[in-house]
Order: structure tokens, then C-alpha cells, then sequence
């Protein structure tokens, strides 16, 4: 059985997470916080710990750094991941980096490989760090839209696709633009 502490500032993400992951055979969450320094605080161990990176007043990074040797592997779990953060996350001792629209599948199989000593990368998150930059033709279709101020259920109208594959290249396009928002995309597209 592997042991999972979750922490993220947002209760329904953490209930979720709970819910998804302790529907597996093999992973049971040990523990809940909503900070940084909940965890750093807590004498409950666990095999791995998925670690929101923005979190208010002590942000994953900084507890990163702080949980020092010994510590249960660390899987960054957040909304966007731009190449910087990736890195430093990495080279701070995370074991992977996993964005939060990965599925449920993706991240239990997230827990155990970070369990097993494997880095453990979303898709984006690894497009991201392979320099990944260049957007595909759809990402700039659906960059194109983000421009035009559309929604996700427009632009999935719009180019024909599910809304669950437009969130996926906005996520895609955030991360390889690095920005935080769709917004700040939107001023990148009409820059271009």
C-alpha cells in the first residue's frame, strides 16, 4: 500500500485527489493540508507527498526545500507548469510534475512511479521541459481564438473538437507561452 499525503489549498481538490486515489487497490491517503507549513508541522509520514505548487504564504517550492533528507518523494501537482518552475521543482528534489488536468488514471500512475524512484512527468509538463516552445497548428488555432476572447465551449464550437481537448491545448498553450492565464495569452495571440 502506498501512503499519500495531499496538500493543496483548495478542499475540494484534496477531497477529490482522496476520493480518485483511494479508489486504488494499492494507494490510500494518509492526510490532508491545506498549507505548506500544515505539512512541515505534521508528524504523519507517508510514501509520497503531492504538493500543490502555488499555495498561499509558503509556496510548494519553498516546502520543497524545507522537508530536506529522508523526506517521502514529492510530486508537484499544479495548474500550470511553466519550464522554469518545472526545473527548479526537479532540481529541488520533486520527483515529478503533473498538471491538474491530467485524469485520474494519469495521476494514480503518477503516485507510483514517483513511488518506485521515477520521475514522473505529465505530457505537457515534459513538452515543456523538452523546449517544447513551438506550438502545433491546432495550439495556434486555438491561440488564435483565445485572442478573440472565446470561451472553451466556443472554441471547441468553433474547431469542431470536445471541450475536454480545447482545456487541454489552453493548458498546453499557457504552459509553452509560460504564462499564468488565458488573458495573458490573449495579449500574446494579438501581439503575434
Amino acid at each position: 500500500m502506498i501512503r499519500v499525503q495531499v496538500v493543496d489549498d483548495h478542499a475540494l481538490v484534496r477531497e477529490g485527489i482522496a476520493l480518485i486515489l483511494g479508489a486504488q487497490p494499492d494507494l490510500y491517503v494518509v492526510a490532508q493540508y491545506a498549507s505548506g507549513p500544515e505539512l512541515l508541522a505534521s508528524a504523519v509520514t507517508a510514501d509520497v507527498v503531492l504538493l500543490d505548487l502555488y499555495l498561499p504564504g509558503m509556496d510548494g517550492l519553498e516546502v520543497l526545500r524545507r522537508l530536506g533528507p529522508g523526506a517521502p518523494r514529492v510530486l508537484i501537482l499544479t495548474t500550470v507548469g511553466r519550464p522554469r518552475e518545472i526545473r527548479e521543482a526537479l532540481t529541488a528534489g520533486a520527483a515529478g510534475f503533473v498538471l491538474k488536468d491530467a485524469s485520474g488514471d494519469e495521476l494514480a500512475a503518477a503516485v507510483r512511479a514517483a513511488h518506485q524512484g521515477v520521475t514522473a512527468l505529465s505530457p505537457a509538463a515534459a513538452t515543456a521541459l523538452s523546449g517544447g516552445g513551438t506550438l502545433t497548428p491546432r495550439e495556434r488555432d486555438v491561440l488564435e481564438l483565445l485572442g478573440e476572447g472565446l470561451s472553451n465551449r466556443d472554441i471547441a464550437a468553433r474547431l469542431r473538437l470536445a471541450e475536454r481537448t480545447v482545456k487541454v491545448h489552453v493548458g498546453n498553450v499557457l504552459a509553452k507561452l509560460g504564462v499564468t492565464s488565458r488573458t495573458q495569452a490573449a495579449l500574446v495571440a494579438r501581439d503575434r
